[in-house]
């Protein structure tokens, strides 16, 4: 049991080690005498790399409402019984 927890966290350390290597150190270009991705179906011009990467509104929507200021007291839920012994 002790050689399966060993395996698993020695199995698990090789793994972050690994995935550690995959991430990119500087800012994304294409690549030497490579364009950039074709425009969009019914765009006027090909997006930017800087406009690739920025979500969009519905992408990454924001709060049309704050809690905190709406809050309301519930009112009693009569369905909303104990459990049967």
């Amino acid at each position: 049991m002790k050689r399966l927890a060993l395996g698993f966290a020695l199995g698990g350390l090789g793994a972050a080690l690994l995935l550690s290597g995959c991430g990119a150190s500087s800012a994304l270009k294409p690549a030497e005498g490579q364009p950039l991705p074709v425009a969009p179906y019914g765009a006027k011009a090909t997006p930017t790399p800087t406009q690739l990467l920025t979500p969009s509104n519905q992408a990454r929507p924001e709060r049309s409402d704050e809690l905190l200021k709406n809050s309301q007291e519930r009112r009693g839920d009569e369905f909303d019984l104990p459990p049967p012994n």
